[in-house]
């Protein structure tokens, strides 16, 4: 049985489109990151899911649970971390986490076990008398996960967890969440960040409401051809610059960026000097010239032609 099973799901505002036949699905115990920038329907897409919105048309299972027609039962299997804060930040992690077993109806006691078990496993157990007000981008964001952790939930789903979180702090965040899948939850969580979905078992590249493309991170870059990028910055950026370097392509691609070009290609040592060669005959020098290896970003960016990051 899948997780998570989505077919040919619509949702519409008014006049507005903002979901346009998503199809996807989601193994039990995978770990699956929905990517795409702001206003592409991640967030819709995950309240939907999490029974807190209605779509338009199509169909959501969790579990085999249909979420409108079998809300309750989906309800008690899932835990949901939207982007918008929740915890009280004058009380403190223990009181806050408290306060949402004990809604559930959870005897006293029991709630104050479970309590202490969460927060040992989210590693705040040292903080759980210190107010949220104080806590850490990253303490928080544990605590609201925790939040969705209570007993029985099979599918925990995250709407951009680690915005706002510093490089090393998301970076110990998505090792948590590793564990947490380990344990046996499965984990769907939609980001706008490349580094974030790059952990995932499986990622969904959504744009205008469309899912593009779905697989492994690792077949994503070989299915869209991407083998190394060079990045240029260049002195000046005209129409002959762009022709200069368009030029220089045998086996790749040329895209615009916000501060310069990218040049998808396979061998890219022999292709700098050509096309260093070709701009110099034009006037126009390389401010800043690089080569990497591909990312998620990239693949969005190849695939769409936009920045992933727009927003």
């Amino acid at each position: 049985m899948k997780a998570l099973k989505i077919n040919g799901l619509s949702k519409s505002y008014s006049n507005s489109e903002v979901l346009n036949g998503v199809t996807l699905s989601v193994d039990q115990g995978e770990m699956y990151a929905l990517m795409g920038p702001n206003g592409s329907g991640k967030s819709t897409l995950a309240s939907i899911i999490a029974c807190t919105n209605t779509p338009t048309s199509g169909t959501v299972e969790v579990f085999g649970f249909d979420v409108v027609k079998e809300a309750k039962k989906v309800k008690k299997i899932i835990g949901y971390v939207p982007q918008e804060k929740f915890l009280h930040p004058l009380l403190t992690g223990e009181e806050n986490l408290l306060y949402f077993i004990r809604l559930l109806g959870t005897p006293k006691q029991e709630a104050l076990r479970m309590t202490v078990e969460l927060l040992e496993k989210m590693d705040l157990l040292k903080d759980a008398k210190k107010r949220v007000s104080k806590y850490s981008g990253g303490m928080r964001k544990k605590l609201e996960v925790a939040t969705a952790l209570l007993p029985g939930v099979k599918l925990l789903i995250l709407d951009e967890p680690t915005t706002g979180l510093d490089p090393s702090t998301r970076k110990k965040f998505l090792t948590k969440l590793e564990e947490i899948r380990k344990e046996g939850v499965t984990i769907f969580y939609v980001t706008h960040i490349g580094e974030d979905a790059e952990i995932a078992s499986k990622v969904g590249i959504i744009d205008e409401g469309k899912i593009i493309i779905e697989e492994r991170p690792e077949i994503l870059k070989k299915k869209t051809g991407l083998f190394n990028i060079i990045n240029i910055e260049t002195s000046i950026r005209n129409e002959s610059v762009d022709r200069a370097l368009k030029n220089t392509i045998t086996d790749g691609k040329l895209l615009k960026t916000n501060n310069g070009y990218k040049f998808f290609c396979k061998e890219p040592d022999e292709i700098i000097d050509v096309m260093i060669r070709n701009l110099g005959n034009i006037g126009c020098r390389t401010t800043r010239i690089e080569t990497t290896v591909p990312s998620l970003e990239d693949v969005y960016f190849k695939l769409t032609e936009k920045n992933l990051r727009r927003c």
